[in-house]
């Protein structure tokens, strides 16, 4: 069976193909991936390649809020982007980046993901460009600045100074 692209939401997503994705996010990110990731992942679209019936390639694009220029932007924030090693260097990275980038243009005023360094190349030559300007996160008690978070954006409708200062919501976890 050829690999196949599949784009659902979470909910239409059965236990079963969670339960592989999650095994795969598990090994891709050598046991660095925790249940507040996996939620993270959660409520959204997830693009996911099979191949032979097994599930060898993964993203899924969340909204979230993003406070930048004095507006509140609705972003498709990027989580989860992982291939399995048996199944990497034959386009399933791509594949899944762009069903999510076309749900990003098509639905959001800006894309946004936090990239690991391994991954920044692959963003950028996608068109991803890094945020140069502060970051913060929205806390419970105001603003908690995230110094040296590696934040990139796709940029859309929204104008943008990639200088300025960029505010995510909060979230358990990791707050990028």
């Amino acid at each position: 069976m050829a690999a196949g692209l599949t784009v659902a939401h979470t909910a239409d997503l059965d236990r079963g193909v969670l339960a592989a994705v999650r095994a795969l996010l598990d090994a891709a990110f050598d046991g660095a991936f925790g249940d507040d990731d996996w939620e993270h992942c959660l409520g959204g679209l997830h693009a996911i390649v099979r191949d032979g019936g097994a599930v060898v390639a993964h993203g899924a694009v969340v909204q979230r809020r993003l406070q930048h220029g004095g507006r509140a932007l609705r972003a498709g924030w990027v989580e989860g982007v992982a291939v399995d090693a048996s199944a990497r260097r034959r386009g399933h990275a791509g594949t899944v980046m762009t069903a999510l980038e076309r749900v990003v243009r098509g639905a959001y005023d800006l894309g946004a993901l936090c990239a690991t360094d391994l991954a920044v190349p692959v963003y950028e030559a996608r068109g991803w460009v890094p945020w140069r300007g502060p970051t913060a996160a929205l806390g419970p008690d105001g603003p908690v600045p995230t110094p040296g978070e590696l934040v990139h954006v796709l940029p859309g409708a929204a104008p943008l100074d990639l200088d300025g200062p960029l505010a995510c919501d909060w979230r358990d976890g990791d707050l990028w």
